[in-house]
Parts: C-alpha cells; sequence; structure tokens
C-alpha cells in the first residue's frame, strides 16, 4: 500500500488517454454542431431568462462591464479546456483533466468544486424555469399554481413559501427520463429546443430597442467595482455550458477536433446573445424596474409586457424560456452524471456509478440518483441561495484548467495537442487573475457553504475513497507519483 503522501500525489497516467479505458465505456454519437449546442443549451438561458434581475440592482447600467468581465474570464478558460480537451477528451472534464496533471487530492477537491457546479445549477435553473412555467400559464389560461406548490418551504428574506416547487421537480424528473434514454436522443432535443430559445431571445431585443433610452445608461459606473465584480460573480454560473462540452469528450466522434471546434463555437454564440440582450433590456426601462417583485419570477416576459401593454410578446418570451430553460436543466444534469462516471471508473466512488446500461450505453444508476438529488434541492431550496454558490465552483474549476495547462506544458511535452492554447503562458496566467477577480466579490455566505461542501468531500476520500482508488489497487498502469 502506498504511503499517504504518494496517494494523495499520485498522478493519472496517459498510457491510453484516447483508447480503451479501464472500466465501462460510453458510446461515441456526437458532432461537432450536436456539441455546440449543448454548450449553448447550457449557459444562454441561466443568464438572461432570470439572472439579469439579480445582476441589475447589483452593478446598474455597468452591467454590461459585469457580462464582460465574466465573458472574458470564460472567453480564456474555454481556450484552456480546448487544450485539454482535445489532449485528453474523455468523461470527467475538470475533475479527470486534474487527476492526470496535480494528481488524486487536487482531483477530489475539484470533484467537489464540479458536483456543486452541476448539481446546484441544475437546481437553481429549474427553480427559475418554475417562474416561467406560471407566468406561461397565467398568460395562456388565466390561472397558475397555488403558491404551495409554486414556492420552497425555506424562506428567503420577506419571499413567499409554500410547500413544495412542484414544477422544478416535475423538469428535473423529466430530464433525467429523457437522459436515460441516451445522448444522442439528449442531443436531438437539445439541439431543437437552443434554436427555440436563440429566435425568442432575438424576439426580445427587437421589441425592447423599440423603448431603448441612452440616458439610462447614465452614471454608468455609479455602483464601483465592488458592484460590477458582485454582478460578474453572479452572472459567472451561466457560462457553465462551456464546461459542459467537455464533459461530453468520450461521447464524441473524432473529439480532437470536434471538442475544440464546440467550444469556441459555442463561447462566440453565448457572449454575443448575452451583450445584445442585456444592452437592450438595460436601455428599455429605469433601473429601479429590475427590482420589482413582478420581475424576480420572469422578468423578460414582465419587461415586453410592459413595454408593449399586450400580453402576446411576453408570452412568447415566457413559451420559449419554459422550453429553453428546459435544455439548460438537460445539459447540467448530463455534465453531473458524466463526472460522477468518470469518479465511478477511478473508483473514488462505488463501482455502480460507472456501471452503463447495455442497451442505452448511458449510466443510469448514477442518472437516477443525480435526478434524486437535484430534484430535492430544488423542490425545497430557494433559488436564491444557490445562485454564488455555483460560481464559486465554476471559478475554482476554471482556474485549475488553466493551472493544468502549466503544469502538463511542463511535465508532458509530448503529449499529442491537436489545440493550443494561444499566447501561452500568458493566456493561462490571466485566466486564473481574471477568475480570482471574479471569486473576490462572492460573498462570505458562499464561501462558508463551499469550505462546508469541500469538507464533506474530501472527509469520503479520506475515508474511503483514497483505499479503493483503481491507482490504489494497481489496476492503472504507469501511475505517476
Amino acid at each position: 500500500m502506498a504511503g499517504l503522501s504518494q496517494q494523495l500525489l499520485r498522478r493519472k497516467p496517459f498510457a491510453q488517454p484516447r483508447g480503451a479505458h479501464d472500466g465501462p465505456e460510453l458510446a461515441r454519437t456526437l458532432g461537432t454542431f450536436s456539441l455546440m449546442m449543448f454548450g449553448v443549451g447550457a449557459t444562454v438561458g441561466t443568464g438572461i431568462f432570470f439572472v439579469l434581475q439579480e445582476a441589475v440592482p447589483d452593478a446598474g447600467p455597468a452591467v454590461m462591464v459585469s457580462f464582460l468581465v465574466a465573458g472574458v474570464a470564460a472567453g480564456l478558460s474555454a481556450l484552456c479546456y480546448a487544450e485539454l480537451a482535445s489532449s485528453i477528451p474523455v468523461s470527467g472534464s475538470t475533475y479527470s483533466f486534474t487527476y492526470h496533471s496535480m494528481g488524486e487530492l487536487m482531483a477530489m477537491v475539484i470533484a467537489a468544486c464540479v458536483l456543486l457546479e452541476y448539481g446546484v445549477a441544475a437546481s437553481a435553473v429549474a427553480v427559475g424555469w418554475s417562474g416561467y412555467f406560471n407566468e406561461l400559464l397565467n398568460s395562456l389560461f388565466g390561472f397558475q399554481l397555488p403558491d404551495a406548490l409554486s414556492y420552497s418551504p425555506v424562506p428567503y428574506e420577506d419571499d413567499v413559501t409554500g410547500l413544495v416547487n412542484l414544477p422544478a421537480v416535475v423538469l428535473v424528473f423529466l430530464c433525467t427520463i429523457l437522459l436515460i434514454r441516451g445522448a444522442s436522443e439528449s442531443a436531438k432535443v437539445n439541439t431543437i429546443m437552443v434554436l427555440i430559445k436563440l429566435g425568442v431571445l432575438l424576439l426580445f431585443v427587437v421589441v425592447a430597442l423599440t423603448a431603448f433610452r441612452a440616458d439610462r445608461f447614465d452614471h454608468f459606473f455609479a455602483s464601483g467595482s465592488a458592484g460590477i465584480s458582485a454582478a460578474a460573480g453572479t452572472i459567472f454560473f451561466s457560462f457553465i455550458g462551456l464546461d459542459a462540452v467537455s464533459t461530453a469528450g468520450e461521447e464524441v466522434k473524432d473529439p480532437q477536433r470536434a471538442l475544440p471546434r464546440a467550444i469556441m463555437g459555442a463561447l462566440v454564440i453565448v457572449v454575443g446573445v448575452y451583450l445584445l440582450v442585456a444592452f437592450a433590456g438595460v436601455g428599455s426601462q429605469p433601473l429601479a424596474e429590475f427590482s420589482s417583485d413582478e420581475q424576480q419570477s420572469a422578468g423578460l416576459s414582465v419587461i415586453l409586457e410592459n413595454i408593449t401593454g399586450s400580453s402576446i410578446p411576453g408570452t412568447v418570451v415566457a413559451a420559449g424560456a419554459v422550453i429553453s430553460i428546459f435544455s439548460v436543466t438537460l445539459v447540467t444534469l448530463y455534465g453531473q452524471t458524466r463526472i460522477l462516471f468518470a469518479m465511478g471508473r477511478d473508483r473514488m466512488l462505488p463501482d455502480r456509478f460507472a456501471s452503463v446500461d447495455s442497451r442505452t450505453m448511458t449510466p443510469t444508476f448514477n442518472t437516477i440518483v443525480v435526478g434524486v438529488v437535484v430534484s430535492l434541492i430544488a423542490g425545497f431550496v430557494p433559488a436564491d441561495y444557490l445562485w454564488d454558490t455555483v460560481s464559486i465552483g465554476t471559478l475554482v474549476a476554471f482556474s485549475v484548467v488553466a493551472i493544468s495547462i502549466l503544469i502538463l506544458r511542463r511535465t508532458q511535452p509530448g503529449l499529442e495537442r491537436p489545440f493550443r492554447v494561444p499566447g501561452y503562458p500568458v493566456t493561462p496566467v490571466i485566466t486564473v487573475v481574471a477568475c480570482v477577480y471574479v471569486l473576490s466579490g462572492l460573498a462570505a455566505i458562499t464561501w462558508v457553504i463551499f469550505s462546508v461542501w469541500l469538507a464533506i468531500v474530501l472527509a469520503f476520500y479520506f475515508l474511503w475513497g483514497r483505499r479503493h482508488s483503481r491507482l490504489e489497487s494497481g489496476d492503472h498502469e504507469g501511475a505517476t507519483r
């Protein structure tokens, strides 16, 4: 048995990064376009359909800068993800990259980050979807679900409480069923929903610009750098889709080419759409209205109703949000299951998490586990407690990806790299700096929640994971210590 220090620092070998793996494998069924739509599907929606109402009160009109800061940090990270995903095209994304570059202990730290990132993101988005679903019911049929079935029992400030957020639970259940059916089926449904989503957001931009007033951007920097960084921290989780692309590395045809192209293509689409919608939205109404109660659950729909005096445009946006935010939940749940699959195959979790259904070629057991846990969080925890918790996991993961680039360029100079980060080593260093800046704007309670979760995951690793690791049993040859 290896000593403790050897266990903590041992690294997964590069002997067969593109060939057969120890343990179960997934079918390669996804192409570049489907993968790009995965990235857009996981990203566009969370940041625009309801986080705008959270970020504008912090940053004011300078929320444009907040989106740019988050976008620059995500763009730099995307370059790093593209290099690592093309070099190590396996399930697990940041967790797997870190296992290869920094060792087992850091891999578990990052596992804690990405499990928090994906699990909480799926829950937060499902809660937001619930608000648009009720808005759509009200617009179409003149009624909505009672508060008891639309809100969690956990209070947040003066918000309404209920028994359970039933629409959020149902959404997670539907996504779980679709994921169990298979990755290619999920990708087709996601692509359709993404195209609907982009069309609806284009409609919002066109209508909102009819009420545009330049004076709403006066006193642009009144919130100061603190407000900008706080808003950027809240917004940043919406770039989680870029990470979701790399979790699919093992199910992609020609991953060395497809992964970098899909990541960069998704980034361009996402940043462009975010800036357009934010610009049109801020210019269309007084800033104080973003904090109003009526905009907290379905903000973009309410903005259009206020502009046009008609419920039709708002109903279209609400319908688009109900359809398209489904895709965000779907892809974030997908990413969570693939990270758990990689951890199960490495025996950092019980083998059952890596079991693959022989018919659908999907990790059915861990998909069901993820669905149950996420639905419980979505049903009983308000979204306000979830936003920043997602951001901290995403930011730490993005930082570690950049650091992994620096390490692997030195320790594995001969590793095949179909895509290389431009501007090395400046780009990875700037990526870390940008992520640290956004992290500095997160609230103290977010750090407390993150620290408690990290302690739980590391306790599991020291008590169970390190003794059952595939590297501990010697199933991997060539492990580096």
